[in-house]
């Protein structure tokens, strides 16, 4: 007989469905790829510390419910944290999340001044295009813009402000205005400190009990299995496997990347939809791990490097996200390099990468670390980019997924969307909330959730 449902993928969103879905009483397979769930989200082991991939944390913008799982999920190995983040702005080092006393103590003056003088005027400001560039600086001046938000999207996303659908601004500068600065400012003030929840054994421990209460619930979970083909057909689905396995189910909800979806099915999607598969990319990330004598590094948990003096985006430090029990005598640091899948950053040797690193943060005026080793993790479809005609393509893929009965697509990866852990696991209650205990699917109320969806701002 035909499982219920196989959720394609393991990482936080997959694994909650399937758990979900399990205890409601469906028959659940969830097939993935590697050898251990957690995807994007999962963590592992660095000379003896557990690191991420890059910085995680779970917002507190979290749906309080599903707080409430996790919860009795983790315990008390889930531990409310304070944030203690800074960005390096033209030389300066400034708190993040930001607060008004620091703002005024540190933000270089001309730049405090530019910003004002574009806070005044911008009610006179209107976008000529509808792009990441004109949208922004519209609504936020151009100090703010060509001095902080445009040199981190050329970091980011490898493509120039202009080259950036509109939508990408919309998704991830929740501040897109001065009045809205202001208040994201002031409301910080009002709620010190800033918070976030985190496990004590890493980030990826949120997955790992969510797969193991799948499991518990009788989903069956099968690692170091990729997909190779997904047949659609009206009242069902195969899942065939590289290990020669085929999973029947009556739907499949995937969470892996869209276009790569595209391209597994059969039938598969019309010339139309495949064209706009291939022309949906992602910024790649290569990971660099220091593992650095002494501990901790610095009291922050990570330090953002928004300016074009260096390609590295963020640096953090996976022990100082939680009260944990990690070596004494030493840490690791893990700093992000966004680029292109297969350019030179991408194909940089491991050591090179390391000495990279180790420029960096001598030049941003960090100590200089005793490094005992260096660990390099290469990620091809870390961020999806929003190149400008990016959404017309995007809408033909989804009204392609929207037109199978049998197939569902959601999770960061499964919308090309940026989001949040918390978000996915919204997605995945909501799509648990719309199957019925026969296996009917709410499709009303599903297209419902996904308009909620498009309103996510990424919070860093």
């Amino acid at each position: 007989m035909p499982a219920d449902l196989v959720v394609l993928g393991a990482g936080p969103a997959g694994c909650a469905a399937a758990w979900w879905a399990a205890r409601a009483g469906h028959q659940v397979v969830v097939v993935e790829r590697a050898g251990r769930v957690g995807g994007l989200a999962a963590s592992f082991e660095v000379d003896g510390v557990r690191v991420d991939h890059g910085s995680h944390r779970l917002h507190p913008g979290v749906d309080p419910a599903v707080l409430a799982e996790l919860r009795a999920l983790l315990g008390e190995d889930l531990q409310l944290r304070p944030r203690n983040g800074r960005i390096r702005l033209e030389g300066r080092w400034i708190r993040f999340p930001l607060r008004p006393g620091d703002l005024a103590r540190r933000l270089p003056p001309s730049f405090a001044a530019a910003a004002a003088r574009d806070a005044l005027t911008a009610w006179a400001r209107r976008p000529p295009a509808d792009t990441f560039a004109d949208v922004l600086r519209a609504g936020l001046g151009p100090a703010m813009c060509e001095r902080f938000y445009f040199p981190y999207a050329r970091k980011l996303w490898g493509l120039e402000p202009a080259q950036l659908d509109a939508e990408q601004a919309r998704r991830r500068v929740a501040a897109a205005s001065p009045a809205r600065l202001l208040r994201r400012v002031a409301h910080g003030a009002r709620r010190r400190p800033a918070t976030f929840w985190y496990p004590r054994g890493g980030f990826g421990t949120i997955t790992e009990r969510l797969a193991a209460a799948a499991v518990a619930a009788g989903a069956d979970l099968r690692l170091g299995c990729p997909v190779e083909r997904v047949e659609l057909e009206p009242a069902g689905a195969r899942v065939a496997t590289a290990g020669g396995e085929v999973v029947r189910a009556r739907r499949v909800w995937s969470t892996i990347p869209l276009p790569a979806l595209a391209r597994l099915t059969a039938p598969a999607p019309g010339p139309a939809a495949l064209a706009a598969a291939g022309g949906l990319g992602f910024r790649a990330l290569a990971l660099v791990y220091l593992a650095v004598e002494g501990r901790p590094y610095t009291p922050f948990d990570a330090h953002y490097l928004p300016q074009e003096d260096t390609p590295v985006t963020r640096v953090s430090e996976p022990a100082n996200y939680r009260d944990g029990d990690d070596p004494p005598d030493r840490t690791v640091l893990c700093a992000e390099i966004p680029c292109d899948r297969g350019g030179e950053l991408w194909a940089a040797p491991d050591r090179t990468l390391g000495e990279l690193v180790t420029a960096t943060l001598a030049r941003v005026g960090l100590p200089g670390p005793r490094v005992r080793a260096v660990h390099v993790r290469r990620v091809p479809a870390a961020y999806p980019v929003y190149r400008t005609g990016f959404a017309a393509r995007l809408e033909l893929l989804e009204r392609w997924a929207a037109g199978q009965p049998a197939l569902l697509t959601f999770g960061r990866q499964g919308l090309f969307a940026h989001d949040n852990t918390h978000h996915t696991l919204a997605m995945a209650r909501a799509a648990v909330a719309a199957l019925a205990p026969g296996g009917g699917f709410d499709e009303r109320a599903w297209a419902a959730a996904r308009e909620r969806f498009r309103a996510h701002v990424v919070e860093d």
